[in-house]
């Protein structure tokens, strides 16, 4: 058991910010011809990698009061569920229209290839609440802008977001003015 544990503790210690973008997958033309997508599966499938970019998507946000994470459908929530846990904060899931049971509000928006909306319970945030927003691509910034808009609807404090990756040609930043904005990293 020792010898198992000293092993991962090595491996965890060899990771890094340029082995963890390394480990991310494009996948072009998908969803459609001209996209070229970032798949953070291989990210996932490691737990050294995993442990590590949660760790370190935490980091600017440990001293921050935050009580809930609201993450976006469906690697949004991979992430943000790991990182509520991380930080001891609640969990918001923003959901494809039609997925979630109780009354919810929505906020549609625009992606680089369509369109799109978000859903959340309407007590899923209350009054006053500081909320960080997590997801894994801030690409055009359109699915971040609908989820600021679905929280503050609710009234609930924007705290900041947390991203495993940001397109930096794609300025998404812009849509996102006054927000803090923590990608990990950026390509």
């Amino acid at each position: 058991m020792h010898e198992a544990n000293n092993k991962q503790n090595n491996k965890q210690t060899r990771m890094s910010i340029e082995r963890v973008k390394e480990m991310i997958r494009t996948v072009p033309d998908f969803p459609k011809p001209g996209i070229s997508f970032k798949d953070i599966t291989p990210i996932l499938q490691d737990p050294s990698a995993f442990k590590f970019v949660i760790k370190q998507m935490a980091v600017p946000f440990k001293n921050k009061e935050v009580d809930i994470i609201a993450s976006a459908e469906s690697r949004g929530f991979i992430l943000g569920a790991a990182l509520a846990y991380e930080l001891g904060a609640g969990f918001v899931p923003l959901r494809k229209p039609g997925k979630l049971p109780y009354r919810t509000l929505r906020e549609e928006y625009k992606l680089e290839y369509g369109t799109d909306a978000f859903e959340m319970h309407v007590d899923g945030i209350r009054k006053g609440d500081n909320v960080l927003i997590v997801d894994d691509v801030l690409a055009t910034g359109g699915t971040m802008k609908a989820a600021v808009n679905l929280v503050r609807k609710l009234s609930g404090n924007i705290a900041g977001i947390a991203l495993l990756i940001e397109l930096d040609e794609l300025n998404g930043r812009k849509k996102l003015k006054g927000i803090p904005v923590y990608s990990l990293l950026k390509i």
